[in-house]
This record gives C-alpha cells, structure tokens and sequence, in this order.
C-alpha cells in the first residue's frame, strides 16, 4: 500500500512562530523537503502580510524555490485575492481552506461560513489548476465546540470536482471520530494536530477508514494563530517512520527528513515536537 504525504510545515509550520523567516529560508525548507521525496510541500500562504507577517513575500518565496521533478508544489488561499496571487506565482496547487464553523470562518478568513462558501466555488469553478479543499476545524472549534460530522459532511459533498481534506485543526479529535467521519465523506484526506496526542493514532485510523493523503509537518511544527492553545501538526518524520514500520509505503527519505528537522532545530533555535528526530530512526524499522 502507497500513500502521499504533503508537508505543510513551511506554511501551516511556520505561520505560528514567533519571528518571521526571510523568504529565501523558507525556499530553502521546501527545498530540503522536496529532497527528501516529499510528494507534496505546501510552500506558501497567499493572505495579508498584516494579519499572518510570518507568511509575508510569498511570491517571493515560490521564486526562490528549485523545482524537483516528483514534488507537487502547492500554497494556501482563504479567498479569489488570495487565489489569484497564488495561480500567477506559478505553484502547481492551490490549497482553499474552508471552516466548517462560522465563528472560526470570521476570525481566520475574515469572513462568515456563506461568504466563504461563495468564495471556494467560485474559485474551484475559476480553477486551471487542481483544487484541494481544507476543511478546517471539523471536528472541533474553539468558539461553537463540537462540530456536528452533518455540517462536515454536507460541506463536502457540495465540491465533488475538489480533493477535500478533513482537518483537525485544535487536536480534538479521537479514532473513532476521525475514522467515521472518513468513511462518511470519502474524503482522500486529513489534515491532523497533535495537540492532545491523538494524532497519530488519528492517521492510522484514517488510514483504516480509506485515507491515501497526509497533511503533516517537519519536525512537529504549527499551530493557528486563530486557534488559542493549538500546538503542531503531527510531525512528517514520525509519520513516516510509523508506516514504514507498518508496510505502508510513502517514497520519503526519513534520513534526509531528520537531517531537516535538526537544521530547523538550529534555526529557531528550540527543541521542536517531533520525536523521531531526536530518537534517531532504528535501524530495524
């Protein structure tokens, strides 16, 4: 069995640290991610450099990057502006991230759940690139609480054309929960935090349920600046490792990923939240 793995870390990571990293730095993390096999990196974040400044100059960015045959490059956009800016970059993907609440749609995109919704069909309808589609905060919100799997579920049906992806943006979720609302949508992917230590066994659950793509990020990095107390995603390298270990295959290199996440390490200079980094992957696995 082969899944994919996109790494967001020079996005959904990087977006909720404290200082802000030049973009050529940033080209440098999608490059050494791309260099470890990453068939997907999420490399930029196309909104205000006012409301998220760790993601300002993200032309930027995608200028500086070494374009490696295999990767798929892809950036996030919250509205048309946002989508726009990234289809001229030049990236191969556009990521819109949809919240299945209205009081989380306010505070991360600036506007309610109808406006947004408006917004992610008129930019898949406008599309000459392929669409993914995040839906953020569906299995929990930090304003409303508990999201109802219907609302989630409904959500994804209404974008037949887009890759939808689930995602666990606050760590609230558990297998179950995570396993059922997968086989509901038929969603191909998930997009986990660890921030309650149910990630991991949230993607093998979503990996039982169907799930072939996984949203992670070096070394533990992220959070959402909209989202108080919400920690990393589930780190690239511990994923890996764990399906490796299982039979299950990705195409990453867990050396070069570890060798990455150390060189993040000394970058922002504090230990981050993956493991398998410091472990060291075993020689057995």
């Amino acid at each position: 069995m082969r899944v994919a793995i996109c790494d967001v870390g020079p996005r959904d990571g990087l977006q909720n640290e404290p200082e802000t990293l030049a973009p050529a730095v940033r080209a440098e993390l999608v490059n050494r991610l791309a260099s470890a096999g990453l068939p997907r990196v999420e490399a930029a974040s196309f909104v205000r450099a006012d409301t998220v400044p760790q993601m300002a100059g993200a032309e930027e960015v995608v200028a500086a990057i070494e374009r490696r045959d295999g990767t798929e490059y892809s950036g996030l956009a919250l509205n048309e502006k946002g989508y726009d800016r990234l289809a001229a970059s030049g990236l191969d993907r556009v990521n819109f991230t949809l919240a299945a609440t209205d009081s989380f749609s306010r505070r991360n995109a600036n506007q309610s759940a109808d406006e947004a919704l408006a917004a992610a069909a008129a930019v898949i309808e406008r599309a000459a690139l392929p669409v993914t589609l995040t839906i953020s905060v569906a299995f929990g919100c930090p304003f409303e609480g508990r999201v109802d799997p219907g609302v989630v579920a409904d959500l994804a049906s209404r974008f037949p054309s887009a890759e939808v992806v689930l995602a666990d943006t606050i760590g609230v979720a558990t297998p179950r929960q995570v396993r059922d609302l997968v086989a509901r949508t038929h969603a191909p992917g998930v997009h986990l935090h660890n921030t309650r230590n149910t990630g991991y066994a949230n993607a093998v659950a979503a990996l039982e349920a169907g799930a072939t793509l996984f949203d992670t990020s070096c070394g533990g990095l992220g959070g959402c600046p909209y989202a108080p107390r919400a920690t990393g995603n589930i780190a690239t390298e511990d994923l890996v490792y764990l399906l490796a270990g299982d039979g299950v295959e990705t195409g990453v290199d867990l050396a070069a990923l570890v060798e990455t996440s150390v060189w993040l390490e000394g970058l922002l200079g504090r230990r981050l939240e993956g493991q398998v980094y410091r472990a060291g992957a075993w020689a057995g696995n």
